[in-house]
């Protein structure tokens, strides 16, 4: 019994093992463990897997939203991933993991099976579909290599190369790629549909349209999917219709038409149909009437916008802009859902405004709302961008002229309907209601349209933007001061200190004198604006000249940014019509001369006559005279600059006897040359260093008198005048009248112990004219450059915008701490006259404030810049201020540097050209 007992146990112990033999022997290649990996890897797992990737693709097409206004894709893709981003990755899905899996489970215990070439291509389309593009290119390209003799995995192989290829932007290999699917096409008998499908999609990328039909038809025929009786049908009538044959075209969007399509396509197809069959029977009236009947039908509620959109397009096709407009802003105000709609009709207004209506402040607003409602991504983003940038050069000059017209219009009041009309203004406003106007068959609220309040001639008052921006202006000059007797008194008497507390006493006992907050608000704006008007001649004489100025700087705009010269015509000839004596005569006069030319010849050579007989001297007179003038006085500028530092090393080395007589012999040369105002102030100083006061009064006067339009020397002469006279006793115990002078900071007014902040002051112009040349050749001529370009300022090349590693390095945020720059691109040249310049413009025209300008050396660049400044509203007064001037000061090529601001911190990052090239990006982008 025991003998019995331990054989079965022996019998049951070898049964096991050969089980377990068995067992762990699947790996064995022999025909029956492939027939069990084959059925295994195939219902297990391929088969599961590609119903989970079709349904993957199925929702995918559901949630994808297409853009018709463009060539739809033909075939749908996610974004790549971003790999900077910390943010998990948004194109994961559980059915990809799942399928992942899979895959991966048939490579790795499957390996006798027929299916690892599938498995490898469900790695590399789960990669693709979550935007993986780098790994899905690896598998797909290890599959192709490793499966050549298969055709059919080789094909299929390389078509999801070729478009991960596409996804990357490498266009050069996926054409390389795709050339040889076309030429493996043959040796497949079916599954053509993908490959031909790529091959359509490339032919779109690389705008060879008619080669995409052709793919595109035979893909059709090759397919039995359900894209190829919605979709691809639709991008083909889309490319029929581009290459206008609109038969075909109209043929297919019919089809789509009468199809399962999503309602979205089914929409478009319908509006497609309308336009081709308007084209086709030349009857634009119908198609108008067929697009407005659409409105009836409470199913394209949601199309609203795309309605009044295609109905604007028809009258912009029939040059009825005014009708174009009208439905424009129709489209944008019925746009709920759609922002990309609403975004390209915004775009559609501003190029009407801006190409066809003339009216540059309204485009540039529209612009920005384009900008702030189109994706980033949108094709022509840069240059709209660009161009809202650059339209605000008009904008705010429009906005001087309504803001000081309607100043000047309260301060003629007498004082009691001044003070109705202010407290008018101020009043709280009230809710209007909303007019109801019929358009086409349907009412619609009419929109009060926020643009016209800041066209040319807008009363100011009316504009809250503007009021806002002045009570800032207040605040910023005077403080927030409290709304009392004697507010400018800084110091108060006792009594007064004892009336006012006693006033806040009786405020916080007795509650029915508390005033409302919105009493208080209005109160304290009329105080407020009450001291902006222009009450006496002096002032009154300020308000005409920042008109003057913002009138000549839009029509210089105009001529020579915006090349449009009828434009710039009428507003000289506004300005000269409401100020005809004004202290740009000369240019305008010379400028209408230009602009009459082609126009009215009587006119012009009336023009050319009066620069001829008032302005002889001018450089408009010589021009005319000899058309080579500006290009021989830009030669003479360089070499009076090269001189001025010759004169200036000489100043440094305190050689003052060698100023004077360089700077004598630079007038005597080259009279009336650009840089005479500063040789004269070098010579003031050199003659204050070597003789006394009453010799630098007389000097200092005469540049006064000979000088009166210089912003730059002018401002600081009279500093100085203001500060010896002061202190005349001091100065005449002197037999040196600049003993004490420090020769790398020459001031004369008194040194402030504290830094104080920045005064916002009017952006300084050069009064000095300039020639305006013949015309600019700009690299895009719809994307003007934001100041004028003059002889003596080279503009630099449109910079790219700022990529997302520009925006990693470089911070928005604001600081307490700005600096304006200089950045000087060569390091062999010296700056010091330059420097001097700066302190100059500084001086003059910011005294007080302790500014500072300092020199950082990078390897290759030498950076002056400018500082301490509080806010960014101060550094950007300083930026405008200083820019103008900026051929003046600077005496090294305008080729050579670059202004800008910068907030402390983004400075502390500028290491090296390569920093300091992206942060000038990122400040074109951002200010």
């Amino acid at each position: 019994m025991n003998n019995y007992t331990k054989l079965s146990i022996k019998i049951l112990i070898s049964c096991l093992s050969i089980a377990i033999f068995s067992g762990c022997s699947t790996q064995k290649n022999n025909a029956k463990n492939r027939g069990l990996q084959n059925l295994s890897a195939r219902y297990n797992y391929i088969y599961n897997s590609n119903v989970l990737l079709n349904t993957y693709q199925e929702n995918l097409s559901q949630t994808h939203k297409d853009n018709y206004d463009n060539f739809l894709a033909v075939y749908i893709a996610p974004e790549q991933i971003d790999y900077s981003s910390t943010a998990p990755p948004q194109n994961s899905d559980k059915a990809l993991d799942e399928i992942t899996q899979k895959a991966q489970t048939i490579v790795a215990e499957k390996a006798l099976s027929n299916y690892i070439d599938e498995a490898y291509i469900l790695l590399g389309k789960t990669n693709f579909y979550k935007g993986n593009y780098f790994t899905a290119t690896e598998y797909f390209d290890y599959t192709a290599r490793t499966y050549k003799n298969n055709n059919k995995v080789y094909l299929n192989a390389l078509t999801w190369k070729a478009r991960s290829l596409m996804r990357l932007n490498n266009y050069d290999l996926a054409i390389k790629v795709l050339d040889t699917v076309y030429t493996t096409l043959d040796s497949v008998k079916s599954e053509k549909a993908e490959p031909l499908a790529t091959l359509a999609q490339m032919s779109i990328d690389q705008l060879d349209y008619k080669k995409a039909i052709t793919y595109l038809e035979a893909a059709i025929k090759e397919s039995n999917q359900i894209q190829s009786r919605t979709r691809w049908p639709y991008i083909l009538a889309q490319l029929y219709e581009h290459e206008k044959e609109y038969d075909a075209s109209l043929k297919s969007y019919t089809k789509v038409e009468n199809s399962n399509a999503p309602f979205e396509m089914y929409f478009n197809a319908k509006l497609s149909k309308i336009r081709i069959n308007d084209l086709l029977n030349d009857q634009s009236s119908n198609r108008k009437q067929a697009l407005l009947k659409l409105l009836k039908d409470d199913k394209n509620f949601d199309y609203t916008d795309q309605i009044y959109y295609e109905v604007a397009e028809d009258y912009y096709g029939d040059a009825d802009y005014a009708k174009a407009e009208e439905y424009y802003k129709l489209s944008t105000s019925k746009s709920t859902i759609n922002q990309y709609q609403k975004g390209l009709t915004y775009l559609k207004l501003a190029d009407l405004n801006f190409k066809n209506l003339g009216n540059y402040v309204n485009a540039k607003l529209y612009y920005d709302s384009a900008a702030n409602t189109l994706p980033k991504t949108y094709l022509g983003y840069d240059a709209i961008l660009k161009k809202s940038q650059n339209l605000e050069y008009l904008t705010q000059r429009y906005q001087t002229i309504a803001k000081q017209d309607s100043l000047q219009m309260i301060a003629k009041l007498p004082e009691q309907a001044r003070e109705k009309m202010l407290d008018e203004i101020f009043e709280p406003k009230k809710n209007s209601i909303t007019n109801v106007k019929t358009v086409g068959n349907e009412k619609s609220s009419k929109i009060n349209d926020p643009f016209k309040s800041r066209n040319n001639g807008a009363f100011y008052f009316s504009n809250t933007s503007a009021i806002s921006t002045g009570f800032t202006d207040f605040k910023k000059k005077w403080g927030n001061r409290p709304l009392e007797d004697n507010w400018r008194q800084s110091l108060k008497s006792s009594a007064q200190v004892n009336q006012q507390n006693q006033a806040s006493v009786i405020g916080t006992e007795s509650s029915n004198d508390i005033k409302s907050t919105t009493v208080l608000d209005k109160t304290e704006k009329i105080k407020a604006y009450s001291l902006l008007l222009p009450l006496t001649a002096e002032q009154r004489s300020k308000s005409d000249q920042q008109i003057i100025e913002a009138y000549f700087e839009i029509a210089s705009f105009y001529q020579q940014v915006l090349e449009d010269q009828e434009e710039a015509t009428k507003v000289y000839e506004i300005l000269l019509a409401r100020y005809p004596q004004n202290n740009h005569l000369d240019a305008i006069y010379y400028s209408l001369y230009l602009g009459n030319t082609k126009r009215d010849l009587s006119k012009s050579e009336s023009y050319k006559n009066m620069v001829l007989a008032k302005f002889p001297n001018s450089v408009y007179a010589k021009t005319i005279l000899d058309p080579n003038f500006s290009a021989k006085q830009n030669a003479l500028d360089v070499e009076v600059n090269n001189a001025y530092n010759a004169v200036f090393d000489k100043y440094e080395k305190k050689d003052f006897s060698s100023v004077i007589i360089g700077a004598n012999e630079i007038n005597q040369r080259f009279p009336g040359n650009s840089l005479q105002a500063q040789y004269d102030y070098l010579k003031a100083i050199a003659i204050g260093r070597t003789q006394n006061v009453d010799s630098l009064l007389t000097v200092f006067n005469k540049i006064i008198t000979q000088h009166p339009n210089d912003q730059l020397i002018n401002p600081l002469v009279k500093d100085h005048l203001a500060y010896i006279n002061a202190n005349l006793a001091s100065f005449k115990a002197r037999k040196i009248a600049l003993i004490d002078f420090d020769a790398t900071e020459p001031r004369f007014i008194a040194q402030q112990e504290n830094s104080i902040t920045v005064i916002k002051q009017e952006p300084l112009k050069i009064i000095d004219p300039v020639i305006p040349g013949p015309k600019k050749v700009i690299p895009d001529a719809n994307v003007p450059i934001v100041n004028p370009p003059t002889p003596t300022q080279i503009t630099a090349p449109n910079q790219p915008i700022v990529s997302p590693a520009v925006e990693i390095l470089f911070s928005k945020a604001e600081s307490n701490t700005y600096y304006y720059v200089i950045a000087v691109g060569d390091v062999t040249v010296s700056v010091s006259s330059s420097r001097f310049g700066v302190g100059q413009f500084n001086r003059g025209n910011f005294p007080g404030t302790g500014l500072k300008h300092q020199l950082e050396e990078l390897d290759d660049d030498q950076l002056i810049y400018v500082g301490n400044f509080e806010n960014l509203t101060d550094v950007r007064n300083y930026f405008e201020g200083i820019t103008p001037q900026l051929p003046r000061i600077m005496k090294v090529p305008a080729t050579k540097y670059t202004g800008f601001f910068i907030t402390k911190d983004n400075f502390a990052k500028i290491k090296n050209r390569e920093t300091l090239n992206r942060y000038i990006e990122f400040f074109k982008s951002n200010y």
